[in-house]
């Protein structure tokens, strides 16, 4: 009986065939491939343009959320700029091969232990396309072979994107197999990619809780990813208020539809009738407040749009000029909510105050704590890691932004001169 292998099991299996050669490549090797992705990145715009256009017209026909094709959308400096951190990730210091935590044993045994690549890593992904340069970068870097399977509203662009970096392999050291581009739709490929536990080594989820959820479920690998992103900046009584109102005003309306956005507020009672009306009066109409009973009295006077606050609010990742705000009568109250309706992604206190800010990064239990900085570091490239697979709030294997270190295992060395184990 014949068995029939699916198209994108045979693209996995070259996948993992190529991951076996690359990871015996040079680093100058794989640089090189990496400089020919950056190239082309900056030389051939218009044709990635063109089809992120097709994108582009296609969400907005669509009704799709402002969010979502903010997400979406890619410009010229967008690709330059995923064009300088390829080339950052280029700079970077290889990890493949390096010796850590190198002993010699009493009994003489030379012992250690080596990075290695992690072999082949599926990312199931939505509506950005720069997740496909990004995690084929820091995929080529590290050694690892990749399979890249973004959502159907960026298919144009993912599909020209993968084309690109084919086109950069070609003439290179770099096995072409060793990215895979997978821009069919059809959500079987992603059940199908799910059970090829043979093939593929970790997946990693990046989009909506729905499809976190999904591949969590049905996962035969491991899974690094984070749900829904609630993020907290706590405004303590002991405070500079122009330093307060910089950090959230950047924290909200940089970028409002990433992930490491702030979602709620937590105002120190004996500020909050100083600060909140300077934050209204900045922002006019521009965020909309969902607050409290006691916030809402003391916003009552201002321009901006005010809603009531429910129990969902503290639980919801706005992606929208949209806040929410809390009074709260103490640094421990504030590190209580954050516990219990936080996502353990990105958190930060606003103060003055040595021990409370101490207090903070001790007691918080997330990925990324600040003190008096916006939480929209909480980025690859901002942490010098280049660019990133996605970003962990789970604690194994990775946390944080997952970079080129987070895609790679180890094995023990052992050597020995003739030692053998004692009976």
């Amino acid at each position: 009986m014949t068995t029939t292998v699916s198209a994108l099991r045979e693209r996995a299996a070259a996948a993992r065939a190529a991951s076996r050669a690359l990871a015996r490549l040079s680093s100058s090797a794989r640089n090189a491939a990496l400089e020919r992705i950056a190239t082309l990145l900056e030389t051939e715009q218009d044709v990635v343009l063109a089809a992120n256009a097709l994108d582009l017209q296609a969400a907005r026909e669509a009704g799709l959320d402002d969010y979502f094709i903010e997400r979406l959308t890619l410009t010229p400096e967008r690709l330059r700029g995923i064009a300088a951190d390829t080339r950052t990730v280029m700079r970077l210091d290889d990890p493949v091969g390096e010796v850590f935590d190198s002993r010699t044993l009493p009994n003489g045994l030379l012992i250690g232990r080596r990075r290695v690549p992690l072999g082949v890593i599926a990312c199931i992904y939505e509506s950005r396309p720069n997740v496909t340069v990004d995690i084929a970068v820091l995929a080529l870097k590290s050694g690892n072979a990749s399979i890249l399977r973004g959502g159907k509203e960026a298919r144009n662009s993912n599909a020209a994107l993968g084309q690109l970096i084919q086109r950069a392999l070609e003439g290179s050291e770099v096995p072409p197999g060793a990215v895979q581009v997978v821009s069919d739709p059809d959500r079987a490929h992603v059940d199908e990619l799910l059970e090829m536990n043979d093939l593929v080594d970790l997946v990693v989820p990046r989009g909506g809780a729905q499809l976190i959820d999904h591949v969590r479920r049905k996962a035969t690998m491991p899974v690094v990813a984070h749900g829904d992103a609630v993020v907290q900046i706590y405004i303590d009584e002991d405070l500079d208020l122009d330093l307060a109102l910089r950090v959230v005003d950047n924290a909200k309306t940089r970028r409002y539809s990433i992930c490491n956005a702030v979602d709620t507020l937590l105002v120190h009672r004996a500020v909050a009738g100083e600060f909140l009306p300077r934050l209204a009066a900045h922002w006019g109409t521009k965020v909309a407040f969902i607050a409290d009973a006691a916030a809402r009295d003391i916003l009552a006077g201002s321009a901006a749009p005010v809603e009531p606050a429910t129990g969902e609010t503290w639980h919801t990742e706005h992606l929208a000029l949209r806040v929410g705000v809390r009074i709260v009568d103490s640094l421990a109250e504030a590190i209580a909510h954050i516990e219990q309706y936080g996502s353990h992604h990105s958190d930060a206190i606003l103060t003055e105050n040595y021990s409370n800010a101490m207090e903070f990064l001790d007691e918080v239990d997330s990925a990324a704590v600040y003190v008096n900085a916006s939480t929209q570091f909480t980025d690859g490239a901002q942490f010098g890691l280049g660019a990133e697979v996605g970003i962990s709030t789970q604690k194994m294997h990775a946390r944080g932004p997952m970079g080129l270190r987070e895609l790679t295992s180890y094995k023990w060395t052992i050597i020995g001169r003739g030692q053998v184990r004692p009976l």
